[in-house]
């Protein structure tokens, strides 16, 4: 946004500028040229009166000392009978049109302008075809004149105001800027552990200072929120433990051993259910709601944990493990989980002699997981990542958790065939 505002700010100042600037420039060169003209009126009023009075000879050698004196504006006298005294001695309709009619005139020419001067030498002279004609050409002028540093000082006057006005177009940009960029880290970081800082006080416009005031809210609305659904998760562990207590002591009365076996199973079953809720109503009190973890380092502990029962089975258990990589907007447990799920679908569904080989890549950018083994390997078209859906009579419910990890983390699954003849599922976490 800051960048854009001073984009923004430039082209618009450098258009006025330009539009200012631009005018000014063309009159100080009109200035310095009317100088220019100004000055060699008063050469020509000089040189009428040695024409008039003086011979050729006199009069070449003032035109010259005159040329010789300034360079930007150049002499000639074009006397009647063809002949010149100056550096351009030729004659055109122009210096024909100021002799017949005897009125000076002023015209543009390539590079420049003239003045042709008609001078009357008393007697005969007064007739046209008598009349000696003064041209005076003057230079236009260029960037090594006056004009040159004229237009050097207007460049500087443009760039230091193009510069003083980016420098308080910044100031006002940072005003809006940095309070959004405060407010924008604080949002960031909530629900992080060790976050519950309040959002401090906010500078900056009336908007900026709403959006923080609504923020506030939000947040405190969020935490409330929150808070009661952890004392209504507490409240219902409370709540189902008496009544399970309860129906423990009838079952311990039951006389059939067998039905008291499997009334204690499910009562075993229903305890840990509801434990399992307890513990991921609470998992965002533990992790935050939005935890970081370091993938590599956890991945490759829970893989570490199943080689004693490779080594029991006598299986061969190849890792190639990365040693460091980045963190993962993921928690421990899912990651932990993950492991777990994908080692249980390689040593549950093959052979206890079939190998298996664990590969763990790591990047700035994603961490990647391979579990292969040289079992049977998956059924043909099956969608081994579908929710319920399984090749070996198990709930399908194992891939589908590994999957939802991976795309929590903004990753994805996928399934096929290994080159150790069995199955390849590979899981790719990303960091953002």
């Amino acid at each position: 946004m800051r960048r854009s505002l001073l984009v923004t700010a430039a082209a618009a100042i450098s258009m006025v500028l330009l539009a200012m600037l631009v005018p000014m420039a063309i009159l100080v060169r009109s200035y310095a040229l009317e100088d220019r003209l100004a000055r060699a009126a008063l050469e020509v009023q000089a040189v009428e009166t040695v024409v008039s009075g003086q011979d050729k000879g006199a009069v070449a050698a003032y035109v010259d000392r005159l040329n010789d004196a300034d360079e930007h504006a150049q002499v000639t006298v074009l006397y009647p009978d063809g002949e010149g005294v100056g550096p351009q001695p030729g004659e055109d309709a122009k210096v024909l049109d100021a002799r017949n009619t005897g009125r000076a005139r002023v015209d543009d020419v390539a590079g420049g302008s003239q003045i042709l001067v008609p001078v009357s030498r008393g007697g005969n002279s007064a007739l046209p075809e008598q009349t000696p004609v003064i041209r005076v050409v003057v230079d236009e002028p260029g960037l090594r004149s006056v004009v040159g540093v004229a237009w050097g000082l207007l460049a500087l006057l443009a760039l230091a105001l193009l510069a003083g006005s980016l420098v308080v177009v910044d100031r006002l940009g940072r005003s809006f800027v940095d309070p959004i960029r405060q407010l924008a880290q604080h949002t960031q970081s909530l629900g992080r552990p060790g976050s519950a800082a309040p959002l401090p006080a906010v500078e900056g416009p009336p908007e900026v200072q709403e959006l923080a005031g609504a923020v506030r809210r939000l947040v405190g609305r969020i935490e409330l929120l929150l808070a009661r659904e952890r004392e209504s998760v507490a409240d219902l562990s409370h709540r189902l433990r008496t009544p399970v207590t309860a129906l423990r002591l009838r079952v311990e009365a039951v006389a059939d051993p067998d039905l008291r076996e499997r009334l204690g199973s499910d009562l075993d079953a229903l305890q840990a259910t509801v434990d399992e809720i307890v513990r991921e109503a609470r998992r965002s009190e533990r992790e935050g709601l939005d935890p970081r973890t370091d993938a590599v380092a956890v991945i490759a502990d829970g893989v570490r944990h199943w080689e004693p029962l490779a080594e029991d089975q006598g299986r061969s258990f190849t890792l190639d493990l990365a040693t460091s990589g980045p963190l993962l907007r993921t928690s421990r447990a899912d990651l932990e989980a993950m492991v777990d799920v994908l080692l249980d679908n390689a040593f549950s569904h093959t052979a206890d002699t079939d190998a298996v080989r664990i590969t763990l890549t790591a990047t700035d950018e994603q961490v990647e997981l391979v579990v292969e083994d040289a079992g049977p390997g998956l059924p043909p078209g099956l969608d081994a990542t579908g929710r319920g859906a399984s090749g070996a009579g198990s709930t399908g419910l194992g891939l589908s958790i590994a999957a939802r990890t991976a795309e929590e983390s903004g990753g994805y699954v996928t399934t096929g065939s290994s080159d150790m003849g069995g199955a390849r599922v590979a899981i790719t976490l990303r960091t953002a």
